[in-house]
């Protein structure tokens, strides 16, 4: 049976290691045995899956994954946080399923990993959330499903649909893989050292593949048209297509008013948008 941390053990650990989480790294640990259990739980993982645990820290959630019976993979850049991890899976069960890669997520690629993870479940640091789902979604095809914590304000952004307000860069793209959903809201009192922003946890499922067109054209469109928002797509495409005149012509031959705006298109669109220039 492993046993969790709590906040006494979560400060003897940090001060341990002489550990003084910072804002540069985005270190946050969460140090509520229940809001991990929540996590896990919502993740929906167990034996036979291969977990990827991005930041893992203190080692919170990556006990709460091992528990499971699931093997887990753990990112972590720090090098002193990545060292001690073994030894806390050791002394509280679980360690014979837990590889640890020290590393930093936005530039690990398949071949860094000894397996082919099949969920990623992490407490994400909330200035690179988005980028690094991104990568780790176009870098691990093996990849089918993830329960994510960020910034609050980032997951409305990330589960946004056309039309919201909050819809966006990274709701398109996410959507390109496919479905995320918020699904539950965690409060900020569960966190060593409590930070000043709400999270919540965002969930998704990869899809079918949305087009045949290259991903990196699309996403180029999609970057085109969310760099200014007012504008209409035939203004905000004009240098991405070469001229307003040309961008006018591709949105008419995929089927869509130039006088549209990019917050109202889905991932759909901007395929017939990028592959009209094809």
């Amino acid at each position: 049976m492993t046993e969790l941390l709590g906040p006494a053990e979560i400060r003897a650990l940090a001060a341990e290691l002489d550990v003084r989480p910072t804002k540069k790294l985005g270190q946050n640990f969460v140090h509520d045995p229940n809001t991990v259990r929540r996590i896990v739980d919502l993740s929906g993982v167990g034996e036979g899956d291969v977990v990827l645990e991005v930041g893992p820290g203190l080692g919170s959630l990556t006990l709460g994954l091992l528990a499971t019976g699931a093997e887990v993979v753990a990112v972590e850049i720090d090098p002193v946080l990545a060292g001690r991890l073994p030894d806390t899976a050791a002394e509280r069960g679980g360690a014979d399923r837990l590889t640890v890669v020290g590393a930093d997520a936005l530039r690990i690629t398949a071949d860094d990993l000894p397996a082919r993870p099949t969920a990623l479940v992490a407490n994400l640091p909330y200035n690179v959330a988005v980028p690094v789902v991104l990568h780790l979604l176009a870098e691990l095809p093996s990849l089918t499903s993830g329960l994510v914590m960020v910034q609050t304000e980032v997951a409305d952004r990330m589960a946004a649909g056309p039309g919201s307000r909050t819809y966006g860069v990274p709701s398109v793209k996410l959507a390109w893989y496919g479905k995320a959903r918020k699904v539950a809201a965690v409060p900020r009192a569960v966190f060593w050292p409590v930070p000043n922003v709400d999270s919540a946890l965002v969930a998704f499922e990869r899809g079918e593949v949305v087009s045949s067109v290259d991903r990196e054209r699309l996403f180029a469109v999609v970057d085109a048209a969310f760099s200014q928002r007012r504008k209409t797509l035939r203004a905000a495409l004009a240098s991405w297509a070469g001229s307003a005149e040309r961008a006018g012509e591709l949105l008419e031959k995929a089927g869509i008013d130039p006088k549209t705006r990019g917050e109202q298109l889905d991932v759909h669109q901007f395929a017939r948008i990028a592959a009209a220039a094809g």
